[in-house]
């Protein structure tokens, strides 16, 4: 990976361009959006929209109720049934996917765009969560079941057919930020040891930015990162009480934690600090791949895969998966 820093665009041309070009954007999220977005998205929950195998998974919390996960594997007989004894020589990475949606919307059945391109490439198996969301419970309630997540595919590696000495950590948006904090909580509770994470276009800081302040690109705007950091936070709304774990561009220390691939469109709300957050990880010597997309914004390769500038996204990315698998990993104890 990459070891140099990425040099800030200190021009908003991109931004200007693109509000010339596009007058009228998406709208922005509100309570009332929040809440009739979640209940069509429950109706798609438990649905195949892949060629992968699919299964759902339940985990009991401490409190009695039940975390629903999504397993996505390749239909052959490749992941499961080569495992033997010592399951590090199975040549197949598990994936911790963690789905965005700043922290309020969403389920993993809506980022199969991902998924299914990561596990055709890989022959991974993709474990993805589907955490509380901020309408149910503020931070540390989506960190946590996540984190436990990742645990149980840790200690479930075997029976998986996946490589213990291989978890990937990945998401997109609020999923990039549980991405970092996820890794931030590994590294300090030294329980599990992750290959490398994939934060992207990362939703990483409650305070505002150049680049998040008064934003109206599409998809996602001032007002929908307002609200949605609000809900997310709780009564931590002020700023001494916002730890690094719910905000990860507030961590001091960025050292020791895995190598990171990550990407994001400069006209998008968290280019300033997806830019800073990489540029911090590669001063404390961990190693980078990273690309900033022009006129980009968030989400594009999802939103809209078959123009160039999403497929060249999407290469990046997967050549950066395939890098990764071939270079890191990360041996539990």
């Amino acid at each position: 990976m990459d070891d140099g820093t990425y040099q800030r665009r200190d021009d908003r041309s991109g931004i200007a361009q693109h509000r010339k070009n596009n007058p009228t954007h998406l709208p922005y999220f509100t309570p009332t959006s929040i809440h009739w977005a979640n209940r069509a998205t429950r109706l798609l929950n438990g649905i195949n929209y892949t060629h992968l195998h699919y299964e759902q998974q339940y985990l009991r919390r401490s409190d009695g109720s039940k975390l629903r996960i999504c397993v996505y594997r390749p239909k052959t007989k490749f992941a499961y049934e080569t495992a033997s004894a010592d399951s590090s020589s199975v040549p197949v990475p598990g994936i911790l996917w963690i789905h965005g949606g700043g922290f309020a919307l969403e389920s993993p059945e809506l980022e199969v765009f991902y998924f299914q391109k990561i596990v055709d490439a890989t022959n991974a198996v993709l474990v993805a969560p589907d955490y509380r969301k901020s309408t149910e419970a503020p931070y540390p309630a989506a960190l946590e079941d996540c984190y436990w997540t990742l645990l149980w595919l840790k200690d479930h590696a075997k029976q998986l057919g996946v490589r213990s000495d291989q978890l990937v950590v990945v998401g997109a948006s609020a999923g990039g930020n549980l991405t970092a904090a996820v890794s931030l909580l590994a590294r300090d509770r030294k329980d599990v040891n992750i290959a490398f994470q994939v934060p992207i276009c990362p939703m990483l800081d409650d305070r505002e930015t150049p680049s998040s302040y008064a934003n109206d690109a599409p998809v996602w705007n001032t007002a929908s990162n307002r609200l949605c950091w609000n809900m997310y936070l709780g009564n931590r709304k002020v700023p001494c009480n916002v730890p690094a774990y719910a905000a990860p561009a507030r961590a001091q220390d960025l050292s020791g934690l895995p190598p990171t691939l990550s990407y994001v469109g400069d006209i998008e709300p968290f280019y300033d600090e997806t830019v800073t957050y990489m540029n911090r990880l590669a001063a404390a010597g961990v190693e980078t791949r990273f690309r900033v997309f022009p006129g980009a914004f968030h989400v594009f390769d999802a939103l809209v895969p078959h123009a160039g500038i999403s497929e060249d996204a999407t290469n990046f990315l997967l050549d950066g998966f395939l890098y990764g698998i071939r270079h890191y990993s990360a041996v539990q104890h």
